[in-house]
């Protein structure tokens, strides 16, 4: 009977301290021992993921149609284009190919953070086991509608999809700030830490 206890409390200590997906960016993960091809591609990965998951922190329904002029996208669209280039950026690192003219399911706001969190830790996960030789089959492959097909190195998934969700996390956060809620003060995204006081 103290071994069944004993078993039970363990399970359930081990599922309170259970990491939910979308909580994985709070802070930065640890960072490697060592600098590998992967190491240095998965710390930039994390970078996005630790300011995506603050810029987007504590947003409220009323936030997602706010944006910075008539012509620009709202938040929430920024939030649907930075969910689609993290879709590339895992897509390339599972070695499948990105499908345009796709209709995704309907998402409410907290599915679709949840979402783009979930495939930023997907493509690190990938990317810190990496060895050297494997990033040349790390591509972008995207399939048009039109039945075509593009294909670029790693690289271009550097400049392209992976800077371009940074910078647009960017314009959620001064956009949030706009519409009078700013991004916590208390976060340091040098440290990758939230600060306690």
């Amino acid at each position: 009977m103290k071994k069944l206890t004993l078993l039970l409390l363990m399970i359930a200590t081990f599922s309170i301290n259970a990491q939910n997906p979308s909580d994985y960016y709070y802070e930065i993960p640890d960072y490697p021992n060592e600098y590998t091809a992967g190491t240095v591609a998965a710390r930039v990965v994390d970078g996005l993921g630790f300011r995506y998951y603050w810029a987007t922190a504590g947003l409220t329904k009323e936030n997602m149609s706010f944006k910075s002029n008539k012509d620009g996208r709202t938040i929430e669209e920024t939030m649907d284009h930075i969910l689609g280039l993290t879709r590339i950026v895992m897509n390339a690192t599972k070695k499948v190919p990105t499908k345009f003219g796709i209709e995704y399911p309907e998402q409410t706001f907290e599915q679709k953070r949840e979402q783009t969190l979930e495939y930023i830790k997907a493509a690190r996960e990938i990317l810190i086991q990496a060895s050297d030789e494997e990033f040349a089959e790390f591509k972008m492959i995207f399939h048009s509608a039109d039945g075509s097909t593009s294909e670029y190195p790693f690289w271009n998934e550097l400049n392209g999809p992976l800077a371009d969700a940074l910078w647009h996390t960017g314009q959620v956060v001064l956009m949030r700030r706009g519409a009078g809620n700013p991004f916590s003060s208390k976060v340091s995204v040098l440290a990758g830490k939230v600060r306690d006081n």
